[in-house]
């Protein structure tokens, strides 16, 4: 028996996204991209050196905001299409027109951040206070002290295709090169790549089917480590330089700024879940080794289901009367948003063969998002398209509302909008069935999909990402075995004695490419947490509390994420939040304790 997906060009078109709105077809993307750089380069010409009064600088960050947002368009189709089939030829060529123009186009970009730095105090206060640009320049504002000439600015942005270059080499290696062949269990034949794996054999509910895809899985990117290490270090180090360039005192800093929080809530994150996080999440672990009936619970087991003999099927079309239930009390205008991603294709739901792994939501300016997502036909898929469905109406919001240089909240906030919702579908589930069953599996879902990804994996990507820039900053290199000892360290802090981490285990720093995104990783704890309150204050507080949610989202990035959990009535700058989304995990974990008991009495 083999198991295998289609190609591309085999799968319905209803299971995939119609990318039309972006551009009609690709003949007019080519002459958009194509014409880009001189479009840029007139700007400068029209622009640089002028902004000497408040209307001029409105009129130049409204000129630059239309030039962005074809780009924004350019950009996200580039890398859309190439997503949904990495092997396709043609996808790959046009996918690469704009690699090669990016860094010319945003060349001759660079010298409007330089010169509004460069104005007077008075005139940038002024500009502060009476553009549609606010919080846009204060931002900017904070970044002074670590500007460099405008040449060298400048220099920087043309060599980006160079120094995005070591994500590029990583993708291609991931979902090219690497062929994983075939595996045997008990005389079946199973075909594998990154889809299969952790689509289907990640969380196989037969034992020896999940180990041996494991053992498998590893034992072929065990092959790529040095590369892939190399290839990493070669991306950390261009952050190492860039922020000592910059005048920063550690890459951590440097990646930090960006997102306009303190860096006393990025560690705290990280150091408050892996003490007060990690002994529920053994507890939790202990109940499924116990529903499972596994003689000892390894490192690959952990991501299956409570009770996965329970697990419902669920079609693509079956899937609307779980999501307009859980997320219909956010409003009508929400309501469209989802009706609109199903009618209009947003969603691109195909498993095919080339198309990469995970799932994501990319929302370019003035037109909608669209959801990438792998659909199996297995229920927790639900809370995944919930997720993302939070990304698309955040941000269908947000660009309402917001102009483009103030659309998109930062990193530290994005994930809130997104795990909310996880936690609406819960609640929605929770309350339509009184089925022990039933509810233990909704339970075991919301923690093994929402907790366990998000505050768990995630997070001991952002405990070992630190460890690596922590080592980059006293000026180490980063090798394979380095790599390998750093992970295997953090994720056995995090489990002890009660996981046994099976050799492969360390090679998990490998599969994420998150690590080639900034400080992404720890930010799915940080929104969680803001998710989890908000969720439980729409359940108990109903419509003012969405409202309150709504006003959030519109806000876009007009404010800090401080200001936006504020809003929402919740205070970020102190470990109480956390705290208490951790003790709420605590008492899911005790209900599925209590469930498993009486289940099993």
């Amino acid at each position: 028996m083999t198991q295998s997906l289609p190609l591309r060009l085999e799968v319905h078109e209803s299971e995939k996204w119609d990318l039309s709105a972006l551009f009609k077809c690709t003949d007019i993307y080519e002459t958009t991209v194509k014409a880009l750089p001189q479009r840029a380069e007139h700007f400068k010409l029209q622009y640089s050196g002028t902004m000497t009064s408040v209307k001029r600088i409105q009129e130049a960050l409204d000129a630059y905001c239309t030039l962005a947002i074809d780009i924004d368009r350019v950009e996200n189709y580039a890398s859309l299409q190439l997503s949904v089939d990495t092997t396709d030829g043609e996808k790959q060529r046009l996918a690469a027109l704009f690699d090669t123009l990016v860094g010319q186009i945003y060349g001759h970009l660079t010298f409007l951040e330089s010169e509004l730095l460069a104005l007077d105090d008075v005139l940038l206060d002024e500009a502060i206070e009476h553009t549609a640009y606010s919080y846009y320049l204060t931002k900017l504002r904070r970044l002074k002290p670590h500007q460099l000439h405008p040449q060298v600015e400048e220099a920087l942005t043309r060599m980006s295709p160079v120094l995005q270059a070591p994500t590029d080499i990583y993708g291609v290696t991931k979902m090219l090169d690497i062929d994983f062949g075939t595996f045997e269990v008990d005389g079946h034949t199973y075909a594998m790549d990154y889809t299969t794996f952790e689509g289907i054999y990640e969380d196989h509910c037969d034992t020896a089917i999940r180990r041996a895809s494991f053992k498998h899985f590893s034992d072929t990117i065990r092959k790529y480590e040095h590369t892939t290490a190399a290839v990493y270090n070669a991306h950390v180090q261009a952050e190492k330089i860039e922020a000592d360039l910059r005048g920063y005192d550690s890459v951590i800093d440097y990646l930090l700024a960006e997102q306009d929080v303190t860096s006393e809530m990025y560690h705290r994150q990280i150091d408050i879940i892996m003490s007060d996080l990690a002994p529920i999440m053994r507890r939790y672990a202990k109940v499924i080794q116990r529903t499972n009936h596994l003689d000892e619970l390894r490192f690959e087991d952990l991501k299956i289901s409570v009770d996965p003999s329970y697990e419902p099927d669920i079609t693509i079309e079956d899937s609307k009367k779980y999501i307009f239930g859980a997320l219909d009390k956010l409003g009508e205008d929400y309501h469209q948003m989802i009706e609109d991603a199903y009618q209009y294709r947003w969603i691109d739901f195909a498993q095919n063969k080339g198309k990469e792994t995970g799932a994501y939501c990319a929302s370019p300016y003035g037109t909608h998002s669209y959801i990438f997502i792998s659909w199996t036909g297995k229920m927790t898929e639900t809370f995944v398209l919930a997720h993302e469905l939070g990304h698309a109406g955040h941000f269908a919001l947000a660009h309402k509302h917001q102009n483009y240089l103030q659309a998109d909240a930062s990193m530290y906030f994005v994930e809130a909008p997104s795990t909310m919702n996880e936690m609406l579908m819960l609640n929605y589930l929770l309350s339509t069935s009184d089925d022990k069953a039933f509810k233990r599996w909704a339970i075991g879902s919301i923690l093994a999909r929402t907790y366990y990804h998000n505050m768990v994996t995630h997070l001991l990507e952002a405990a070992y990402q630190r460890e690596v820039y922590l080592h980059v900053d006293q000026g180490q290199s980063l090798t394979a075995p380095l790599l390998n000892r750093i992970k295997q360290q953090v994720i056995h802090t995090f489990w002890g004695d009660d996981v046994i981490l099976t050799e492969g285990t360390e090679l998990t720093w490998m599969r994420q490419p998150h690590y080639y995104m900034g400080l992404y990783p720890y930010t799915y704890s940080a929104g969680l947490t803001i998710g989890t309150i908000m969720a439980q204050r729409i359940e108990n507080e109903g419509a003012p509390a969405v409202n309150d949610w709504l006003h959030v989202l519109k806000a876009g990035d007009s404010t800090s994420p401080i200001e936006l959990a504020r809003m929402a009535g919740i205070d970020v700058t102190t470990e109480r939040p956390l705290k208490q989304t951790i003790a709420y995990i605590s008492t899911l974990v005790d209900e599925l304790e209590t469930l498993t008991d009486e289940l099993e009495s």
